[in-house]
């Protein structure tokens, strides 16, 4: 079995962005693959959470996880620090990886201009980081969005250096991997682009909201004044709406308010509010599930422990193996 590897930041609640765009694609994938899926805790560390945020954040993505369907009996499923043979990696990585190509990083600069007063070596070396999340496992098959793919390009980089340097054709090529033929973009409520914690919480659904929150948001989603002429092509934010009910609603639904608006009779908050039933339908079973396991900690120890078991199993497999090839030798 190929082996995939992808990772979340434990930053907060999954939204259906992640759930539509990646979740659901990670629990077909566990059946087919030999899949690691790990909650990065170490990644978030750029942004300086506190230490009660950051064990809230990685538990409630743990909580997340499950509930959403990926079974640890399956995959593993396990939190990044608790697999320290990564730092190592990224130790030694660290030293193959050049200032120039690492200042170029697109998402570098993106942060350099975002938080100007919080520019961190963790920053510049993320993509090390990342690569060293993949070639610990020697992974083949990434699960990447656009906005990644950069990163991946690294990773290969990094990993072929390190062949090249010890002349040892050991780490794997990692590429993109999609495991489903019809790739689903979610839209954020704010009418501007994809679903996404960064840009407010109001612009995502998050899997455990409540009904009355979904609705809440769901009402306040941008809108214009309406359609004028019979068939117009609909503005990003309206697009961004009927994209959305897409995913969560039956199709006669979609053709039902498709054809209010084709024929300029359309109602926005009627649309609305049976895109916030129809979404709260949707994330009912994840929820009730969100709301079982939090009070489980117990299982939530368990299965924090036994990925931390099977990750190291192969993280130490690897280290042992780099560690030789670069030369340290125990007298």
């Amino acid at each position: 079995m190929e082996t995939v590897v992808s990772g979340i930041r434990s930053t907060g609640n999954l939204h259906l962005g992640n759930y539509y765009g990646a979740l659901q694609n990670f629990i077909k994938m566990q059946h087919e693959y030999k899949c690691f899926f790990f909650i990065a805790d170490l990644h978030s560390l750029t942004t300086h959470p506190t230490p009660a945020d950051l064990h809230g954040n990685v538990r409630q993505v743990l909580v997340e996880y499950l509930a959403a369907g990926i079974d640890p009996e399956k995959a593993t499923i396990y939190v990044q620090s608790d697999v320290p043979e990564v730092t190592e990696l990224y130790l030694y990585l660290n030293m193959n990886a050049y200032m120039g190509e690492l200042e170029r990083s697109t998402s570098f600069k993106d942060k350099v201009r975002a938080q100007p007063d919080n520019v961190n070596a963790g920053l510049l070396t993320y993509p090390v980081l990342m690569a060293a999340d993949i070639l610990i496992h020697r992974a083949t098959k990434v699960p990447v969005g656009k906005d990644q793919e950069q990163h991946l390009e690294m990773s290969r980089n990094f990993g072929n250096r390190f062949n090249r340097l010890y002349n040892h054709d050991y780490f794997p090529e990692p590429y993109a991997f999609n495991f489903s033929e019809n790739l689903v973009k979610i839209p954020g409520l704010d009418g501007k682009g994809k679903m996404g914690k960064s840009e407010g919480e109001g612009n995502a659904i998050f899997l455990s909201d409540t009904p009355e929150a979904i609705r809440k948001k769901v009402m306040r989603a941008v809108t214009d004044s309406g359609p004028t002429v019979q068939n117009q092509s609909k503005p990003s934010e309206i697009q961004n709406l009927f994209d959305l009910m897409k995913v969560v609603s039956p199709a006669d639904t979609l053709a039902h308010f498709n054809n209010l608006y084709n024929t300029c009779s359309i109602r926005y908050g009627d649309l609305k509010k049976q895109l916030a039933e129809d979404m709260i339908i949707a994330t009912a079973p994840i929820r009730d599930r969100i709301n079982e396991i939090t009070n489980d900690a117990d299982y939530l120890r368990k299965v924090a422990a036994m990925g931390a078991d099977k990750a190291r199993e192969s993280a130490s497999k690897t280290i042992k193996e780099v560690r030789e090839i670069i030369g340290f030798r125990n007298f």
